[in-house]
């Protein structure tokens, strides 16, 4: 029995084996057939066998009536015009092209059709620069190969290596020829530990030389948020775009691989990119404003990625994945995807790097002021749709960080200038409403006037749309003022990215101009559209915000309508807007007493007498005219000629504005009258004066929602009752400044 037992496992193992011997030769079999299918396919491929001649090709190879080099560079330009290269190809034609081996022309040639299929292989880039050190490249060579590195810049796999030789790449800012490309370059590599006393002076030093090169003071302007104790400069606040667009000897061959390849390239190329078409124009086109993807700016399987702990921006999907990796969050290399994702957002008003600001307002300068600003006539639905999203986008940031972009101002005091009125309106009305304060002495150019030429010439919808936004407008530059004036005191300094800090006076300037402005926008808009009901509703709204400035947004200042504005809401047939003046002018009477008390205690600010004088006459004429019945008679601000009136042939005019025969409020005096005396045949309005039928009448009025119309009578009528008669007089109308 233990003899079987001992065969029988004896035969499992030499089975068991053989089994293995088998398979193992099998495997071993099918690597070789493997092996084989791929050298036959290398042997077999035009485009390998090319790649592995120039890696393989030496220098001093003689270019002219070398059939075999022109075969094998036609064979790369193909695929790299066509499909893009991989990595390995980009880094044997980049080094085969920077050490000229074959001459300076090779190496231009191969740099135009130098398309990167996926990424840019960072060490490819670093030995590039290091050819730029030691070969003795021609000038244009090297600026062709700076405009190329930029263009491919947000594609290279990581940028540890590059921000490593910085020395060596700051070398070149004193070439003339190629200062503007490295300075751009330089601003994209910049980190706190790469600004250095030396550097800074070598910049000044060249800004001596050069003059005000706006590529040196975005530089510096960099260099001066993070080491702002060595930069003493003084830098101009508004700064126009200092780094161009340089990717316009690969932009078609880019557009084309990214489609090909389905948007699988994480980079924002596609923003200034787009396909030429030939056309006789010479104007610019915009193709491409899309918002780029949100992606790392180090890869993830980078040797740079995997020294520390970085948390790709991509894989960020809740707020508790934000606090959990909130230190190993690095910002995107393409500023401009922040707008695509509102936990990213987070982070950058989290971490309050102004450096970032700096780029993402840079990304934006060029996205408004090179692909949209400058844009020809002849829009597609396409590219209009882009511009849609990409500012909708903008408005939504602007709304989360509560805060508008410089670059966004500047664009918009450009487009104001050219804008029709039509073109994404509430886009741009939007965007406009989010300016910060502007100074009083350049509002009247940069804002005003622009403005003017559209609203006068336009529709009621769009006068109704600039209304809307100037409130908007007010309403933000007063929150931002309460605010800080609560922080600071009354000298208040606006946020620090803000384009410029302003004192209390030059704020109160600011908005004492914006306030006139829209009240002769008002007055003459009133005019050209008969007193329209939507028109005058958007003006009681700018108004009902401008009332309340002392009280609820502590400005030391008030500011009446005109009288372009304050008459025809008094005289309007609708109801909503005489109850809406009754309250806007209510809430006057609140701050100018409020303003009043505090005058005479503190004696820090002074409302002229103009004010009180202007407030007391419009209170004056509204309780005559509505209560007193005295419309018309001599000695009130509106005067009618007797005769004038007396072939109107109206019973008793100076009656025709009071709470009972205004137009705005007939129909419901004839629905009380009706409810007092249902068997009346004849309609006597008067008889609701008599008695206590007028306390009910006010009552009745006052419950159909006329809460403004309460406020304002009971705060300015005293109303006295004698049994039996009824003697309405006109209050008090204070404040008043004896």
């Amino acid at each position: 029995m233990a003899k079987a037992a001992n065969l029988s496992r004896s035969d499992l193992d030499s089975s068991s084996g053989s089994d293995l011997s088998v398979s193992s030769r099998t495997s071993n079999r099918s690597l070789r057939v493997v092996e084989k299918e791929r050298r036959r396919n290398e042997a077999g491929d035009p485009f390998l066998l090319a790649l592995k001649y120039f890696s393989e090709v030496e220098a001093g190879t003689p270019r002219i009536g070398n059939d075999v080099l022109e075969r094998n560079l036609v064979q790369v330009e193909r695929v790299g015009l066509s499909r893009g290269l991989p990595p390995e190809a980009i880094s044997v034609m980049l080094d085969y092209a920077m050490s000229l081996r074959t001459g300076g022309m090779i190496c231009v040639r191969v740099l135009k059709f130098l398309i990167p299929a996926t990424v840019v292989p960072q060490e490819a880039v670093v030995q590039a620069v290091a050819w730029l050190c030691v070969s003795k490249i021609a000038i244009s060579t090297q600026v062709l190969f700076l405009r190329w590195l930029l263009t491919v810049f947000d594609m290279i796999d990581s940028k540890d290596n590059l921000r490593a030789i910085y020395g060596f790449i700051f070398h070149f800012v004193t070439e003339e020829n190629l200062s503007p490309y490295i300075c751009h370059l330089l601003y994209l590599l910049t980190r706190r530990e790469s600004v250095r006393p030396f550097r800074v002076r070598k910049l000044l030093d060249l800004q001596t030389k050069m003059g005000r090169q706006p590529f040196l003071f975005h530089l510096l302007s960099l260099y001066k948020v993070f080491c702002p104790e060595l930069v003493t400069l003084a830098l101009p606040s508004q700064m126009r775009s200092g780094f161009k667009n340089h990717n316009s000897t690969w932009k078609a061959a880019l557009s084309a691989v990214q489609k090909r390849n389905n948007g699988q390239v994480s980079s924002d190329i596609s923003l200034t990119l787009g396909v030429k078409h030939k056309t006789n124009s010479r104007k610019r086109k915009y193709h491409h404003l899309e918002v780029p993807s949100l992606s790392s700016s180090v890869q993830r399987n980078s040797p740079s990625s995997s020294s520390r702990k970085v948390f790709p921006l991509e894989q960020l999907h809740t707020f508790p994945q934000l606090l959990d990796n909130l230190h190993c969050i690095e910002l995107p290399s393409q500023m401009g995807s922040l707008l695509g994702s509102s936990l990213a957002l987070c982070y950058l008003d989290y971490v309050q790097d102004d450096s970032a600001f700096l780029r993402l307002n840079f990304w934006l300068g060029h996205a408004l002021h090179e692909e949209f600003l400058f844009c020809s006539g002849d829009r597609g639905s396409g590219s209009s749709s882009e511009a849609l999203h990409l500012l909708n986008r903008l408005l939504s940031t602007q709304h989360f960080l509560q805060e508008g972009f410089s670059s966004t101002e500047g664009f918009l005091y450009k487009f104001l200038n050219v804008w029709d009125g039509s073109l994404l309106r509430p886009q741009i009305l939007g965007l406009l409403s989010d300016i910060p304060v502007v100074p009083s002495s350049c509002i009247n150019q940069l804002l005003f006037e622009p403005l003017v030429q559209l609203f006068f010439t336009s529709t009621l919808f769009f006068k109704c749309s600039v209304i809307d936004c100037l409130n908007n407008m007010l309403l933000k530059w007063l929150t931002w003022h309460s605010v800080y004036a609560l922080e600071d005191g009354l000298d208040i300094s606006l946020h620090s990215h803000t384009p410029m800090n302003m004192s209390l006076s030059g704020f109160m300037d600011s908005v004492v101009e914006l306030v006139r402005f829209v009240g002769r926008l008002a007055t003459v808009g009133l005019q050209l559209e008969g007193c329209h009901s939507l028109l005058l509703s958007f003006i009681l709204d700018f108004y009902e915000t401008v009332c309340d400035m002392f009280l609820k947004y502590g400005l030391p200042m008030v500011v009446m309508p005109p009288v372009g504005v304050f008459y025809p809401a008094l005289f309007a047939t609708d109801p909503v807007s005489v109850d809406r003046l009754g309250y806007i002018m209510y809430r006057y009477k609140k701050n100018l007493t409020s303003a009043k008390c505090q005058q005479k205690e503190t004696k820090v600010f002074h409302i002229s007498r103009q004010t009180y004088r202007e407030f007391n006459h419009y209170l004056s004429f509204m309780v005559s005219c509505l209560w007193n019945s005295k419309m018309f008679l001599p000695g009130m601000a509106i005067e009618v000629d007797q005769e004038l009136l007396s072939l109107s042939k109206v019973a008793k005019p100076w009656t025709s504005f009071d709470l009972i025969h205004h137009p705005a409020f007939l129909g419901y005096a004839l629905d009380f009258h009706h409810k007092c005396w249902p068997e009346r045949k004849e309609i006597d309005l008067n008889s609701i004066k008599a008695g206590k039928q007028w306390d009910w009448y006010l009552e009745f009025l006052f419950s159909q929602g006329f809460q403004g119309l309460q406020q304002f009578v009971q705060s300015s009528i005293t109303r006295r009752s004698v049994a039996g008669t009824n003697d309405q007089g006109q209050g008090d109308r204070q404040p008043t400044n004896s």
